[in-house]
């Protein structure tokens, strides 16, 4: 099936079904970030919208995050601003607040999927770390070999393949405050000297590469305790959103439970976007084929089930 690239993101439907608590509008690319970095990115959208994600800190100070959908190019960002201000072959070596930085989900070298930054360096989680609640455990020495990614008061975040609901800040014990995914804080490493260097991933077995929904890079998918919270099994999913296209591109659809519902567009999903466990099936009606999943899935080729998802079973 010929997908389209470029499509608008449906954000504001699909926040009818409560899968997303920030929002973002415009349209967000299809390519890596790291490719985008390297100027490859078509021209911005002059319409594109901001969305302001009140409660996005978890640190509860009321901090607003400045959510905007595709790259930093497309939003016209600065230039020697931001995740752009450390060129290549100019390491990280000590924490700085950026005025904005860039998630994008992408490939470094063999880490697919993987977060990576304006500049196509990866980016990282640290085990020591807690998701819930939120908590950086990296400060001194440790954050000067790992600089955590700070933000500003006020700046931004561009989200490209990265779920806007997944996106948050945290306040540190210095008072910086340090961007999330999934919960987890997000940090650089000062050894990687190059977009797509994974200098970091595995050390000290606590370190990794952290994935669009905040997982460990390169760790088989469903580790109980990587979630944050200890827990095992994941709990039903209330709801999915079905992306188009791998990698959670656009466009999207969203679908609700309980019981069995039919998707509005049959056999076009690539992949997925849930809050826990869901019953996928080949046919209308919840019959034919079905395949369980749990969480988010960024290639259901991966699981047997690309372009067949008809109906899906909640609870």
């Amino acid at each position: 099936m010929t997908k389209k690239t470029k499509p608008a993101l449906l954000l504001a439907s699909l926040a009818t079904v409560g899968a997303l608590t920030l929002t973002a509008c415009g349209g967000g690319g299809s390519d890596s970030g790291a490719q985008k970095a390297a100027g490859n990115a078509p021209a911005a959208n002059a319409d594109r919208a901001e969305g302001q994600a009140g409660g996005g800190s978890a640190d509860g100070s009321g901090y607003d995050l400045s959510l905007r959908s595709g790259t930093a190019r497309e939003n016209n960002a600065p230039q020697r601003t931001g995740d752009w201000a450390n060129p290549p072959g100019k390491p990280a070596t000590k924490p700085v607040q950026r005025t904005w930085v860039q998630l994008s989900a992408s490939r470094a070298g063999e880490l697919n999927p993987v977060v990576v930054n304006g500049s196509g360096f990866t980016l990282y989680r640290f085990d020591k770390d807690t998701a819930r609640p939120s908590k950086s455990n990296c400060s001194g020495a440790c954050a000067t070999t790992w600089p955590p990614v700070l933000v500003d008061p006020g700046s931004k975040i561009f989200v490209d393949g990265v779920k806007a609901a997944d996106v948050g800040v945290i306040k540190r014990d210095d008072g910086t405050r340090q961007v999330t995914i999934g919960g987890w804080p997000v940090y650089r490493f000062s050894k990687d000297l190059k977009p797509g260097d994974t200098n970091g991933q595995g050390v000290g077995g606590t370190w990794f590469g952290v994935t669009p929904n905040g997982q460990k890079a390169g760790q088989p998918a469903g580790g109980g305790a990587d979630q944050g919270g200890g827990q095992g099994q994941a709990d039903p999913a209330s709801s999915v959103i079905l992306f188009d296209n791998p990698r959670f591109q656009d466009p999207a659809q969203g679908v609700a439970g309980p019981g069995c519902q039919n998707v509005a567009r049959p056999k076009v999903a690539s992949s997925l976007s849930a809050d826990g466990s869901l019953k996928l099936w080949s046919r209308p009606n919840c019959k034919g084929e079905s395949k369980v999943v749990s969480g988010d899935v960024a290639d259901l080729g991966s699981v047997g089930f690309d372009n067949k998802v008809s109906s899906i079973a909640f609870g």
